[in-house]
C-alpha cells in the first residue's frame, strides 16, 4: 500500500496569501489568526517580530482599534511553490480610540504602499516578511515632521551637530595627509594618538588602531578612501590595539606580538613604579580607558614583508614584536613607538627619545631599534604619538639613542 502527498504549487501559496489579506481587509482578527501556523513569525522588517498566534492577535487587535477604518487593497502577487510576494496599499485614519505602539491617536491619515512576502506550508502561513516604510508612516501620523519641512531641517541640523561633536570627542581632529597615499588621524584628548591610513588597492590599510573611542572616527575617515581593508598593528599595546576589535577588519601583527595583542596588551611586562607618582595614577586610569580589549589576530607579518608598498622592519624593545613600515620611494618611516616625541610624565613635546622604561621591557633593544631606523636615513619618521621627526632625521635619532 502506498501513500502520496499533494505537492504544493504557486497557486496554493497565492490562495493562502490572498485569504490572509482578505482577513486584513475585513479587519477580522480571528480569520487572520486562523491563517497562521502556531509558532510562525510575522517579521515587520526594521520594526517588530510577532509569534503566532498570540502576538499576531494582539498586534492586529491594537492596529484595528487605533485605525478603525483600515482598508487594504492587493495590487499584485508573484508566487512560487513556497512563498507569495504581495504588493499592497492601505489607507486609514489614526482616530483611535486605542493607541498604537505607545502613540496616542493623532487624527492623522495614512496612505502607504508596501510588500509582504508570505511563506506557506500545508495550507498555512508559516512566516511573513513585511516591508513597510515606517518612517513614512511616522511622518503621516505626525510623530515625525513632514519631509522637507522646516522642523525636519531643524532636527537634521541638531542631529548632525551632535554627530560632529561625537566625532570630535572620538577623534579630536581631522584626517591629515602625511605623504602620497598616506593619511593620519590623530585621536584622543589631547590629540596624541596617531593612526595611519595607507592607500591599498582601492581601500586603506590602517597602521595601528589607536584607542577604543577612535573606532567610529576611523571607520568614517576610511569610508571615502574605500573602507578598511585590514589593520596592521605596529605593536599590541592597549593604546595601539584599542579600536581594532570594533573595526570589522582582519588584524595582523608580528608573530612575537601576537600574544601581546591577543592577551593583556602588554600590561604584564610594564613597570608603572618607574613613573612619577602623579603619572602612575593618571596613566593607570588612562590605559584602562583606552583599551578595547584583546584582539583576534588573523595573520602575522615579519621582517622584510611588503605592506601596501612599505617594507616591514622589526624594531623590538618597547614590545617584542614591534614593527615599523619603511617606503623606499620617498624614505618615509612609520615607526609606532620606536621613539617618543612626547614626555608622557609632563605631556611636553620635544626631540625624539627612547620610550619610557616603565613601558619598555628591553631598553637596550629599544636603543638598537632606534639606530636601525636611523640607518635607513628616513626623510621623515612618524611615530605612534605626537609629532614626527623631520629634517636631519638620522642625526636626531642617533642622539636619542645615545642619550638613553
Amino acid at each position: 500500500m502506498s501513500t502520496s502527498t499533494k505537492r504544493q504549487t504557486a497557486k496554493d501559496t497565492t490562495r493562502v496569501a490572498l485569504a490572509y489579506f482578505e482577513a486584513l481587509a475585513n479587519r477580522d482578527v480571528d480569520a487572520l489568526v486562523a491563517c497562521w501556523r502556531p509558532g510562525g513569525v510575522d517579521h515587520f522588517v526594521g520594526d517588530v517580530e510577532l509569534v503566532a498566534p498570540h502576538e499576531v492577535r494582539d498586534y492586529f487587535t491594537a492596529l484595528f482599534q487605533a485605525f478603525p477604518d483600515f482598508e487594504v487593497e492587493v495590487l499584485s502577487t508573484t508566487a512560487d511553490s513556497k512563498q507569495c510576494a504581495v504588493r499592497w496599499r492601505a489607507q486609514a485614519t489614526f482616530a483611535g480610540p486605542g493607541p498604537f505602539q505607545g502613540v496616542e491617536p493623532t487624527g492623522g491619515g495614512i496612505a502607504i504602499e508596501a510588500c509582504d512576502v508570505v511563506e506557506v506550508a500545508d495550507g498555512q502561513v508559516v512566516a511573513n516578511h513585511a516591508y513597510v516604510n515606517q518612517a513614512d508612516v511616522a511622518r503621516q501620523i505626525g510623530v515625525l515632521p513632514p519631509a522637507g519641512s522646516t522642523m525636519e531641517q531643524r532636527m537634521t541640523k541638531a542631529f548632525n551637530g551632535k554627530t560632529r561633536a561625537g566625532r570630535r570627542v572620538a577623534a579630536a581632529g581631522d584626517l591629515d595627509r602625511v605623504a602620497d597615499g598616506v593619511w593620519l588621524l590623530r585621536g584622543g584628548v589631547p590629540r596624541e594618538m596617531n593612526v595611519y591610513l595607507i592607500e591599498d588597492d582601492g581601500q586603506v590599510t590602517l597602521f595601528d588602531a589607536g584607542i577604543r573611542i577612535m573606532a567610529p572616527a576611523l571607520v568614517t575617515a576610511a569610508a571615502p578612501l574605500g573602507g578598511i581593508k585590514r589593520v596592521v598593528l605596529g605593536h599590541g599595546h592597549v593604546d595601539h590595539r584599542g579600536a581594532a576589535p570594533r573595526l570589522g577588519a582582519p588584524v595582523y601583527c608580528h608573530p612575537l606580538d601576537r600574544e601581546v595583542a591577543e592577551g593583556d596588551g602588554g600590561r604584564s611586562s610594564w613597570r608603572p613604579e618607574l613613573l612619577k607618582p602623579h603619572a602612575r595614577v593618571l596613566m593607570t586610569r588612562l590605559l584602562e580607558w583606552w583599551d578595547g580589549g584583546p584582539v583576534s589576530i588573523d595573520g602575522t607579518i615579519d621582517e622584510g614583508e611588503d605592506v601596501a608598498g612599505f617594507r616591514v622592519v622589526h624594531i623590538p624593545g618597547h614590545s617584542p614584536g614591534q614593527i615599523a613600515l619603511f617606503r623606499e620611494s620617498d624614505r618615509l618611516a612609520l615607526t609606532t613607538d620606536c621613539f617618543y616625541t612626547l614626555n608622557i610624565e609632563t605631556t611636553l613635546k620635544g626631540p625624539p627619545r627612547i620610550p619610557h622604561r616603565a613601558f619598555t621591557p628591553d631598553y637596550e633593544a629599544a636603543r638598537a631599534s632606534i639606530l636601525k631606523i636611523a640607518a635607513l636615513e628616513p626623510s621623515a619618521a612618524w611615530p605612534g604619538h605626537a609629532n614626527p621627526v623631520v629634517g636631519d632625521v638620522r642625526a636626531q635619532l642617533e642622539r636619542a639613542a645615545a642619550a638613553g
